[in-house]
């Protein structure tokens, strides 16, 4: 009976002081998504595949959203013509690289800084690394879902048309945001003109604030059951694992590093949160391992397996996650015998 109070009572310590992180992220994924318009963002992206990759990587900034929504702003970027290694480097690093996620991890680890500072720069590092690998490949669409890649085709042909700059074949494939399901076509939500007025009763700020609510509940279900989920596994390790277990995993400089990278996968708790998850084991589990938890949770877990796959054909997806976890290992290893 004590053990199950005990785990009761950091199951609610962890869910109380990590839901305000996520509600805040979720506001300003949904708002900015809205409001940000990813074809200029394109056309100033640089073209040398290592500035793309490190410039999708930094992305997150712009684009503050966690491993949820992370591969559907990758697809709309890869669909309006953005080069591979920006659409990866942006897949991989958004959850971590971003004002949100960096904020929680000092809240969580403030009496250890250097977590903070190394999760930002071997997340950086290890996005645009897999970036700058995957821009060998010229041509994209083999490693791209058929839907994808005939979007991207049509992208490339409409560039190359010779129809006034900006003008795009289908209206869901133009910058803005786009209201589906309200009549035979598309609207454009930023469109003033009388003709996509007339037939809507609400006007296009009415609009813009419904879609934003009604994204913002949807991400706050979906991640909020994350959340109870991942912090009732956190606080039933802490309290009903046998604790010369998670001793003796904990202290081994390799056996610590991927018993946390394997933990993060199989939780997939949301990055926005994933600090105060895992700072219940920071008593028990080194600091390399802490940050291999930190680094590859929000890279690669089991529910972002099912979104990739909207995007990549299953084996660029395992290249991905090995290439993910070798260099986070590499770069958590290395801290763990230099420091």
């Amino acid at each position: 009976m004590t053990q199950l109070y005990n785990a009761f009572t950091l199951f609610l310590s962890l869910l109380v002081e990590a839901f305000p992180f996520l509600l805040l992220g979720i506001l300003l994924s949904s708002a900015l998504l809205l409001f940000v318009n990813e074809r200029e963002l394109i056309n100033r992206i640089p073209r040398n595949p290592l500035l793309g990759s490190f410039f999708g990587s930094c992305a997150g900034f712009l684009f503050p959203v966690c491993e949820c929504g992370n591969v559907p702003v990758a697809r709309r970027l890869l669909t309006q013509g953005a080069p591979t290694s920006v659409a990866i480097g942006f897949l991989l690093a958004a959850p971590t690289i971003n004002p949100i996620v960096i904020w929680a991890t000092w809240v969580a680890f403030r009496d250890q800084p250097e977590i903070v500072v190394l999760r930002v720069f071997f997340s950086l590092s290890v996005a645009t690394i897999i970036g700058w690998i995957f821009s060998v490949q010229r041509d994209p669409q083999p490693m791209m879902q058929p839907a994808i890649a005939k979007r991207m085709l049509q992208q490339c042909q409409v560039d190359n048309s010779e129809k006034p700059k900006g003008e795009l074949a289908s209206p869901l494939l133009q910058s803005g945001t786009f209201l589906l399901g309200t009549g035979e076509t598309p609207l454009r939500l930023d469109d003033n003109s009388p003709e996509a007025l007339r037939p809507q009763v609400k006007t296009p700020s009415q609009q813009r604030l419904q879609l934003f609510l009604e994204n913002t509940v949807q991400e706050l279900r979906e991640l909020g059951g994350m959340l109870v989920i991942g912090s009732a596994i956190a606080a039933s390790i802490q309290v009903l694992a046998p604790r010369e277990l998670v001793v003796s995993l904990g202290q081994g400089p390799l056996t610590s590093i991927l018993a946390m990278m394997l933990l993060a996968a199989v939780v997939s708790i949301c990055s926005t949160v994933d600090a105060f998850f895992v700072l219940a084991f920071a008593s028990t589990f080194t600091t390399a391992s802490l940050l291999a938890f930190l680094v590859f949770g929000p890279m690669i877990d089991l529910k972002a397996i099912g979104l990739m796959l909207s995007i990549f054909r299953p084996r660029v997806i395992f290249y991905l996650f090995a290439i993910a976890a070798q260099l986070t290992i590499l770069f958590t290893l290395s801290y763990s015998y230099f420091f």
